[in-house]
Order: structure tokens, then sequence, then C-alpha cells
């Protein structure tokens, strides 16, 4: 597991439609067993679910898994806390910090990658 110092290296997300709970594992740094529980302690957190419970998450679940990682992990909050800071988050009150600044950075370069790719 990466020290909290290089949470900075995660892998960027590909740009897929649907994601299999051993690829979100991979790109959030989190065992699956952990996903599956967060599935139950986060109501943001519902991927879709297909024949033989097979779980699929799509890019705003890996979004918020790495958002509800770095609440976890980096900052220090309790599984209770955290999802207080993300249900502020949504009502738009949070701490005034607003979205973490490297999901920001993330969102911004997947973006600027699309344009590229849509520029002829």
């Amino acid at each position: 597991m990466l020290e909290p110092s290089n949470n900075n290296e995660l892998p960027p997300i590909p740009s897929k439609r649907y994601f299999t709970i051993g690829e979100v594992s991979e790109l959030c740094d989190v065992k699956p067993h952990v996903l599956r529980y967060w599935e139950q302690e986060f109501p943001q957190l519902k991927p879709v679910k297909r024949r033989g419970n097979r779980r699929y998450y799509q890019r705003q679940d890996v979004i918020m898994i790495r958002q509800i990682r770095s609440l976890l992990y980096e900052q220090g909050y309790t599984i209770g806390g955290a999802r207080l800071q993300l249900a502020e988050q949504a009502n738009g009150k949070g701490n005034g910090k607003g979205i973490d600044p490297r999901t920001l950075r993330e969102l911004r370069a997947e973006l600027e990658e699309l344009l590229r790719l849509l520029q002829p």
C-alpha cells in the first residue's frame, strides 16, 4: 500500500465506461473487500450490479472512491466523519475547501486528454 505522502502517485483513470472491482482496486490502491465495505458505509457508492451480482463501477464512482480514500487515509477522518464531510460537500456546505485539489488536477488532465483526442 502507498504511504500517505505518496498518494499522488495513483494511476490516471482510463477512458472507459465501466470498471470491475479489481480494476478499481488497482486504480485507487484499495483492496476489493474494503471497497465492498465502503459500499455499505457510504450511500454515494452504488456500483451497477449485473448478472452474478458482479459490480461495475463508473468514472464518478472511481472519483468518489479516491475522495473517500483521501478523507480516510490522508486527512485522518473516521468513517462517520468522512460520510458527514461528503454529505456536506454534496449540499454545498463543506468546510470551505471544496473538492480535493488532487481530484481537480486529475479531472483537468483527463479533460485535456479528451480534448486532444477530439481535436483533428
